[in-house]
């Protein structure tokens, strides 16, 4: 008996669709997913006992490696002293501290449990901060699961959002606009009419949640200029690419310093943190000081700092983004040439330990619309064959890829003998 199908059969009589977070049930690509039994270093084992060389690193946060001794061993020693207080940490303090050494735009940070609840409350303080409702997000970039950021785009230049998610009220997201990523002429046109009434920009500064799509100079150069001159907040959400990209996050790649920035998974080392944080003028609108309320009996929960300290003192040891970005580089080019010699339309990218693939794609995609025009079946494919080989990527076309610094150069050679076999036979 297959373990994972009789785990899902059993987990959809007692969960919605037998997972906790939608695309865990591989609808896009079909099939049963693997549950996952333990993990360690760059691989993960399912319940079946079948081990996987694993490119989603727990969709970001696991890039020191899966169970690394180190960070295992400093949350043990702290889950002695309790699991939660609900009270004022020292560690707080520490990984405050050390964001803001890492992230010099980030000269106060408040610290939350996920990704969503970030973005959330940096929007939330930026509309208390100017006193402003409408804000801009772009097609295709996704900052959790929010009411106001469940909007999809509709044509035209300017599209006020409409609701993507049954159980959302039009009013919610009536004062959020959808624009096209790396629209240009769009943002200036949309600030142009309204600039002057526009709370913030939220933007996945290299987009992960419709593959890897990177942002031109100039787009990103517009944003800043353009918030700036109108007082708009710049929010760089972060929770993906923080840590992830460079030590520094995409702000420090791009040059750009955003007022607010989003955190999450890196900054938790595997476990539930995130955090936002930015200029210490918006800062001081969060309560207690100022008006704009948020708390959470979690946040800053001291196994999760913990971990996270820890992951953050290995990144910065020397040589760790240059070997990642090495094995990124390895694995991008590798599998690119492999679909070059069997005829398979593939081009990858990559930045840091990020990757995407762009099957049937002949340019980088620079939007969510060039993404919807690359080949979703022809990946499906290629996905439930690698997974055969004893390879995990994203069960998604829609979704950015990932390494850690225990991905080898024998294991990412491993990947590429495995790719060759399977692109030989979809070629065939």
């Amino acid at each position: 008996m297959n373990r994972n199908q009789e785990l899902f059969e059993q987990a959809r009589q007692l969960i919605p669709g037998g997972v906790n977070s939608p695309v865990r049930a591989f609808g896009s690509v079909g099939g049963v997913p693997r549950f996952i039994r333990r993990a360690k270093g760059a691989c993960v084992w399912d319940e079946n006992d079948d081990r996987y060389i694993d490119y989603v690193c727990s969709w970001g946060p696991a890039i020191v490696g899966h169970a690394h001794p180190e960070v295992v061993k400093a949350v043990q020693e702290v889950a002695e002293s309790g699991l939660s207080f609900g009270a004022p940490t020292a560690g707080e303090i520490d990984i405050a501290a050390a964001i803001n050494r890492l992230v010099p735009s980030v000269e106060q940070v408040r610290l939350v449990s996920s990704g969503t609840e970030a973005t959330m409350s940096a929007i939330r303080l930026a509309r208390g901060f100017t006193g402003r409702d409408t804000i801009i997000k772009f097609e295709g970039c996704y900052h959790g699961h929010s009411d106001s950021l469940l909007v999809k785009a509709g044509s035209g230049l300017l599209t006020f959002g409409n609701p993507s998610s049954g159980g959302v009220p039009a009013d919610f997201s009536r004062h959020t606009l959808v624009l096209r990523y790396n629209d240009t002429a769009a943002l200036q046109e949309t600030f142009a009419r309204i600039g002057d009434s526009i709370a913030c920009v939220i933007i996945e500064p290299f987009a992960g949640n419709m593959n890897l799509v990177k942002p031109s100079a100039e787009f990103l150069q517009a944003l800043r200029a353009l918030t700036a001159r109108h007082g708009t907040v710049l929010i760089y959400d972060e929770v993906m690419t923080g840590f992830r990209v460079a030590l520094g996050g995409a702000q420090s790649l791009h040059g750009i310093t955003p007022d607010l920035t989003t955190m999450g998974k890196v900054i938790g080392g595997g476990m539930p943190l995130a955090a936002f944080g930015g200029r210490a003028d918006i800062m001081a609108k969060i309560s207690p000081l100022g008006d704009v309320y948020q708390a959470g009996t979690l946040s800053g929960n001291p196994l999760a700092v913990t971990a996270g300290l820890k992951t953050l003192e290995i990144v910065q040891r020397d040589g760790f983004y240059e070997q990642l970005t090495a094995r990124t580089r390895q694995l991008c080019e590798g599998l690119q040439a492999v679909a070059t010699r069997h005829g398979v339309l593939l081009l990858t990218d990559y930045v840091g330990g990020m990757f995407g693939m762009y099957f049937g794609a002949d340019k980088l995609p620079q939007s969510y619309d060039d993404m919807q025009h690359t080949d979703a079946a022809l990946f499906k494919r290629f996905f439930h064959a690698m997974l055969d080989e004893g390879v995990a990527f994203a069960p998604s076309a829609f979704e950015a890829g990932f390494l850690s610094a225990a991905h080898s150069e024998d294991l990412v050679n491993a990947t590429l003998d495995k790719a060759d076999k399977v692109l030989a036979a979809l070629a065939g």
